[in-house]
């Protein structure tokens, strides 16, 4: 009942639980799951599989009846339901983000967007840099010192807690679903899956950062994650972000007319690091279990307020041009648009 009147009173969810309650809870919960070197999330959806076989064990040596085992379950699950909406969940009522920050929402036309990527490519070339190694620990810092810098701007009170890198106790069984990070709502945990590659470790890590501030949409949060990450001083940083947003750019710029003149503006380093990230994956994925989570993905999406489903992600790119397009917002910020 409650996520039904939340869907309809966005500036409730945003100015009362968004602002106000959630900061709360991200404080208490990460400082305390801080503490511990595993993911206590992990261990909880462990418990959580397990709970239907030991039900079944216990129906069968007759330590438990049906019924019982049966209003067990559907009490635990009740409870995680309920527990998620409060620890994190109402945060898919929130305002959305062009409301909350204050762009400019426009629609550009082919041409702007084409002559938008040509200068993207221009600056993703200028960037490249050597990725082979990364400093996980002086990256964490430097995006959190971006997040504090922007804090004003992406209207939340730093620091809302702690956001340290957990890593996917089965991170080979998620990168056969292609996922590279999660964020845990139960314990408040940011996690990485020990399998990405160095250069795409700043922007994933900073996108899972996104959402342990209070943002749901996988958009607003590679929006958050590339604006970050830009404004950092890390040349590393930047060009991680900046790559990870071409994906997006030309797979909405596939189909028109200047596509393969668009590509071909990309240097052969920039190309290299493309090629090397789509075999990696290719390589771990698992067709099946990739549908499945996306189907899965798409549906829990749609439930929670997000009615684009899995296309979110891409929405990005939307998020990205209003930004970079409007003059206004960023003179307002002292910005500078990349």
């Amino acid at each position: 009942m409650c996520t039904l009147l939340l869907r309809q009173q966005a500036e409730f969810a945003e100015k009362w639980y968004a602002q106000k309650v959630y900061p709360l809870i991200a404080s208490l919960l990460s400082n305390i799951s801080a503490i511990f070197p595993f993911s206590l999330d992990d261990l909880l959806y462990i418990f959580l599989l397990l709970v239907p076989f030991l039900l079944l064990v216990l129906i069968f040596t007759k330590k438990i009846k049906w019924k019982a085992a049966g209003k067990f379950l559907i009490n635990l699950l009740a409870s995680a339901f309920i527990l998620f909406y409060l620890l994190w969940g109402f945060n898919y009522f929130r305002s959305p983000l062009q409301d909350r920050l204050g762009i400019n929402d426009r629609e550009p036309n082919t041409e702007e967007f084409v002559q938008f990527v040509h200068q993207y490519i221009a600056e993703l070339n200028r960037l490249h840099c050597d990725f082979d190694k990364i400093d996980k620990t002086e990256t964490d810092r430097l995006i959190e010192e971006s997040y504090q810098q922007l804090a004003p701007l992406l209207h939340f009170d730093y620091p809302m807690g702690k956001r340290y890198d957990k890593k996917i106790t089965f991170s080979g069984f998620y990168s056969k679903s292609g996922i590279t990070g999660y964020f845990g709502p139960f314990f408040n945990e940011v996690h990485v899956n020990k399998q990405v590659l160095p250069i795409e470790y700043p922007f994933v890590l900073a996108h899972e950062k996104a959402h342990q501030l209070g943002v749901t949409s996988e958009a607003e949060a590679n929006f958050y994650s590339w604006l970050v990450c830009l404004n950092s001083s890390s040349q590393q940083i930047q060009y991680s972000a900046k790559l990870f947003i071409s994906f997006h750019l030309f797979r909405q710029a596939r189909g028109l007319d200047a596509y393969k003149k668009l590509v071909a503006e990309i240097s052969p380093d920039v190309q290299a690091d493309i090629n090397k990230i789509s075999e990696h994956w290719n390589k771990l994925r698992n067709a099946t279990m990739d549908k499945t989570a996306s189907k899965l993905n798409d549906a829990y999406l749609k439930h929670n307020n997000i009615k684009s489903g899995i296309k979110d992600y891409t929405g990005v790119v939307d998020h990205v041009m209003n930004f970079s397009l409007d003059s206004a917002f960023q003179q307002r910020y002292g910005l500078v648009p990349h």
